[in-house]
C-alpha cells in the first residue's frame, strides 16, 4: 500500500471511531453548539456598545466556532492520544510498520475534518435561527484563520499529553488548562466585560489570538479582507512551540512503562 493510501485508510479509521464515541462526539460538537443557544437566549438582543453597537449573537458565533476549533483539535487530540498510549495502543501501533508520520496524518486530518464541519454548523445555526450574517467577503480569511489555527491546536495538543500522566486525568488537566482562557479570553464574556489587565494577560497565550483572528473576518465592521497577520503569526509560532515539545517529550508506551 503506497503512503498516501496508507494514510487515506488511518484517516477513514479515525473518522469511525470518533464518530462511534458517543462522548467525543458530544464534548466536541454538541457541547459547543449548547453553548451557542444558551448564550443567544440569554445575551441574544443585547449590543456591545463599546464595539460599535455590535450585536451580540454576531459577536458570538465566532467565540463559539473559536471554542469548536479548540475542542476539536488540542482538547480531543490529548484526550484520545493519552487514553491511546495507557491503554497500550500507541506502543502496539509503534511495533508496526506504519509509518509514524501516517498515524498523525489521520489524528490530524480527522481534528480538520471535524473543525470545517463546526465551520459549516455553528454559522449555519447563527444565520438560519439568528440572522447572523456570513462574511463571504472575508471567506478567504476565515478559511486561513481555521486552517492555522486548528494545526496550531493539533500541535499544542500532542505536546500536552507529556504533562498527562494517565486516562483518567487527561479531561481534567485538558479542561483546566482550556476552559479559564475561554473566560479570559473574551471567548465566553464579551472582551468588554473583561479588564484589560486580564486581556493582557489572556495575550500571552494562542486562544485569545485565534479568538480576536476569527472575530477580525466576522465582523461586517472589519474593512478589507479580513486578515490578521498578527493574530495568526502568535498561534503559528505557539504552533512550532507545540511541534517542538511534541516531538522532544512525546512518548509512545504507556508512563508506567
Amino acid at each position: 500500500m503506497s503512503a498516501p493510501a496508507l494514510a487515506l485508510h488511518q484517516f477513514r479509521y479515525d473518522q469511525k471511531s470518533f464518530w462511534r464515541n458517543p462522548a467525543a462526539v458530544f464534548f466536541t460538537v454538541a457541547f459547543p453548539l449548547m453553548f451557542l443557544l444558551i448564550f443567544e437566549l440569554i445575551f441574544g438582543d443585547d449590543t456591545l456598545e463599546q464595539l460599535g453597537n455590535l450585536k451580540t449573537d454576531v459577536y458570538y458565533v465566532p467565540a463559539i466556532l473559536t471554542l469548536a476549533v479548540v475542542s476539536a483539535t488540542m482538547q480531543s487530540v490529548a484526550i484520545r492520544l493519552t487514553t491511546e498510549r495507557e491503554n497500550g495502543v500507541l506502543k502496539r501501533g509503534r511495533g508496526t510498520p506504519m509509518p509514524p508520520w501516517v498515524f498523525f496524518a489521520g489524528r490530524i486530518g480527522n481534528a480538520l475534518v471535524i473543525s470545517l464541519l463546526m465551520l459549516i454548523i455553528v454559522p449555519g445555526i447563527g444565520r438560519l435561527i439568528y440572522g447572523v450574517g456570513i462574511p463571504w467577503d472575508h471567506l478567504p480569511a476565515v478559511l486561513v484563520t481555521l486552517t492555522i489555527g486548528a494545526a496550531s491546536f493539533c500541535a499544542i495538543g500532542v505536546a500536552l499529553t507529556a504533562a498527562i500522566p494517565t486516562e483518567e486525568a487527561a479531561p481534567a488537566i485538558t479542561n483546566v488548562v482550556i476552559f479559564p482562557l475561554y473566560f479570559l479570553s473574551g471567548v465566553l464574556i464579551p472582551e468588554t466585560e473583561i479588564p484589560d489587565g486580564v486581556l493582557k494577560i489572556a495575550d500571552i497565550f494562542p486562544i485569545r489570538h485565534f479568538f480576536e483572528a476569527f472575530f477580525a473576518a466576522w465582523n461586517p465592521q472589519t474593512a478589507g479582507a479580513g486578515f490578521e497577520w498578527g493574530h495568526l503569526a502568535v498561534v503559528a509560532g505557539w504552533g512550532v512551540l507545540g511541534l517542538v515539545l511534541a516531538i522532544r517529550f512525546f512518548r509512545w508506551t504507556p508512563r508506567g512503562g
